[in-house]
């Protein structure tokens, strides 16, 4: 018998939102669920609403129709809203937006309105301990570098114990070689304090590497939601597929159930006959040989057949390499990567073939 119904409940649950500006739909009818202790990405191109969504959730600005919920209760609708102050929920952006004439103390005791003063400045030191910036507990923003002034951001936000934290763009700010790290400690951080964590980015390898469960957005909608591994395996379409890595594509007509391409036959269930289709791979997916005398390797079921190219470029990306190759079938680039270093000479003939169990077979797009 389950004798604590509560628990299913989502600790953030937004229901067919949307916000309009000069007529458009800037977001459209998004709805998603977030439980307490969960980190959700909003993952999505500059523009798509992202940020108007995140806004809304906060109180910042109205939804022209939709609900939010907070722990099963209603926050806000379009007759009922709960102040933003009182929604329990921390905001964090990537100005940090730190206020310079207050210490890093001070700055992190901000929004603590409950308790003594001891109880105040224990809460505070416990968050810089940490994060890791003990010792800079009297210091000001301005004697701070752009990762520590983040963990102060973050520790301010989550002082009063929020139940929502909304994080947009946090890291974008932050030189590279100080992301990963940031990122992973803020992570652990939020998972410690159980709150349900919605961040916003527009970098697919933040939200694979932060992220419970993606939501992909798209002129203002939803457009997939799933674990980090489903979304990028099982993409509901070639611009899903394209916002996380560089893509080939072949353009093909459906017979019998099949894609006749030059490396060729793909499967296409499904798909009537005379159907248009674009069969989409990723780079790290096609296999290179080398050309023995104008022959290739033999072709397999795996694999398929394989297709000549001549290589037009070839880069170290560090920890891969990307090599281009202009097709003989019809003149087209194809791109190929692969680990390590590879720097065939341009004008080297080589043969490529196609992982099938790593294509994606979709409608062709009509402009």
């Amino acid at each position: 018998m389950n004798m604590t119904p509560e628990l299913d409940v989502p600790r953030l649950e937004v229901r067919n939102l949307v916000r309009t500006y000069e007529g458009r739909r800037v977001v459209d009818d998004v709805s998603l669920t977030i439980k307490a202790g969960q980190v959700m990405c909003l993952l999505g191109p500059s523009g798509c609403g992202k940020s108007t969504t995140l806004r809304m959730i906060a109180g910042i600005e109205m939804q022209d129709s939709g609900e939010i919920w907070v722990d099963g209760k209603l926050v806000c609708d379009t007759r009922y809203r709960v102040p933003p102050e009182r929604r329990e929920i921390g905001l964090m952006f990537q100005d940090f937006a730190l206020f310079p004439h207050l210490s890093v103390a001070d700055n992190v005791a901000f929004g603590l309105r409950h308790g003594s003063k001891a109880e105040r400045r224990a809460r505070v030191e416990q968050l810089l301990e940490r994060v890791h910036l003990t010792r800079h507990i009297d210091d000001y923003p301005h004697q701070l570098s752009g990762g520590e002034q983040q963990r102060v951001a973050l520790a301010r936000a989550l002082a009063p114990r929020p139940k929502i934290m909304l994080m947009d763009e946090p890291f974008s700010g932050l030189d590279n070689r100080l992301r990963d790290g940031i990122r992973d400690d803020t992570l652990s951080l939020l998972k410690e304090e159980n709150a349900a964590v919605l961040l916003v980015t527009h970098e697919p390898e933040e939200a694979m590497r932060m992220a419970d469960e993606i939501a992909l957005m798209r002129a203002g909608r939803i457009v997939q939601r799933g674990a980090p591994y489903n979304v990028y395996t099982r993409p509901v379409d070639k611009a899903a597929v394209a916002f996380f890595s560089d893509i080939n594509v072949l353009q093909a007509t459906v017979n019998g159930a099949l894609a006749d391409t030059p490396f060729g036959h793909f499967l296409a269930p499904g798909y009537p006959d005379g159907t248009d289709v674009d069969i989409v791979f990723r780079p790290q997916h096609v296999r290179l040989d080398f050309d023995r005398n104008g022959k290739g390797p033999l072709p397999t079921a795996s694999d398929g057949v394989p297709a000549r190219g001549v290589v037009q470029r070839a880069r170290f990306l560090g920890h891969e390499s990307l090599v281009e190759f202009r097709m003989d079938y019809d003149g087209s680039i194809l791109k190929a990567t692969v680990p390590n270093v590879f720097l065939p000479e341009p004008g080297r003939p080589m043969w490529l073939t196609i992982r099938r169990d790593r294509c994606f077979v979709f409608p062709a797009q009509t402009s």
